[in-house]
């Protein structure tokens, strides 16, 4: 029974993303997709864009490694960059098992207790959430004339404005919204429910934040993540003519809705976050084939780069490893 249900719980996210991707692209006619994407989509766009995705994974270790301190513990700085690089790279495989890892990967290398970098890392959960709820509020507010325009130049009201979604898009909305709210649930009972010890340290870590020695430098680090994030999405806008226009604060708002998707536990995001772009792209005037478009290219390139900096960091323990046997 513990098998089947090890099984279901990887089977299950692998199985809602695919759905959603063959429902989103079945039919998609390749032929011109390979010709956008080879013929007139600028990658040197893309490659810029990789430099955020990279420095905001690199911000993370640092941030990190800021908060493990007060703890009394003192990773190298490269080994929390090596730990967040693989920990994406797990993510892709296992969905959310990436806390884990990073963890873990610390303990191995650097010796730090297990149970107290969890408890950081819980803390960084909890940070990033406000964070991200007062940057959706704020892009949610910022775009308010921008929706009351829109209705009042195309004589919709809201139900119409709705109405662009099809039964279909409602489902799969209702669908990653329940998948969401069971992810945060299932890591609640995971991280809260082994014993007095582990919650000893866990709240140890999760205290920790009061006695970081420089909490303003830890809260810019935090928007500073965002920051990065949103240029290495937004960067992806100017590498087709039909994305180029799309305001910043239009652009944030959709990074917004996006990475609320992403917390749907799939592979990455992959599906769920298809899904939220491209509808959000097509309510501000993409055609939907262009944004299916989009969606899928930057979203298979940025998680080439996890798997890329996944590789690295691996590559980079495995030869401090074998320095030291050495």
């Amino acid at each position: 029974m513990k098998i089947l249900k090890k099984i279901l719980q990887l089977a299950l996210p692998f199985a809602f993303g695919l759905g959603i991707l063959w429902w989103m692209y079945r039919g998609t006619d390749w032929r011109d997709f390979f010709h956008s994407v080879f013929g007139e989509m600028k990658w040197g766009w893309m490659l810029f864009s990789f430099v955020f995705g990279v420095l905001a994974q690199q911000i993370r270790a640092w941030r990190w490694k800021m908060a493990l301190e007060p703890l009394g513990e003192h990773p190298r700085r490269s080994s929390c960059e090596n730990a967040i690089f693989i920990s994406y790279a797990a993510s892709l495989v296992i969905p959310r098992v990436g806390e884990v890892t990073r963890c873990g990967t610390l303990k191995k290398y650097d010796g730090i207790s297990f149970t107290k970098s969890l408890g950081t890392v819980v803390t960084e959960r909890m940070v990033d959430s406000l964070v991200m709820l007062l940057l959706t509020a704020t892009a949610f507010l910022c775009q308010i004339p921008v929706f009351l325009k829109f209705l009042r130049t195309t004589g919709m009201d809201f139900r119409g404005f709705f109405g662009q979604f099809t039964s279909t898009g409602y489902l799969v909305t209702v669908l990653c919204l329940i998948m969401a709210v069971g992810a945060c649930v299932f890591l609640l009972r995971r991280y809260y429910s082994r014993g007095r010890d582990l919650l000893k340290d866990l709240w140890a870590g999760a205290l920790s934040l009061k006695d970081v020695r420089n909490l303003p430098l830890y809260i810019l680090m935090s928007f500073g993540i965002n920051l990065c994030y949103f240029l290495h999405f937004y960067v992806a806008f100017f590498c087709f003519n039909f994305t180029s226009g799309i305001s910043p604060i239009e652009a944030f708002l959709i990074y917004c809705v996006g990475m609320f998707a992403v917390l749907v536990p799939t592979p990455n995001g992959a599906g769920p976050w298809h899904f939220a772009v491209k509808t959000m792209l097509v309510l501000y005037g993409v055609a939907e084939k262009e944004a299916i478009l989009f969606a899928l290219v930057v979203h298979t390139l940025q998680t080439g780069l996890v798997v890329l900096l996944g590789a690295f960091g691996f590559a980079r323990l495995s030869m401090k490893d074998k320095r030291e046997n050495n």
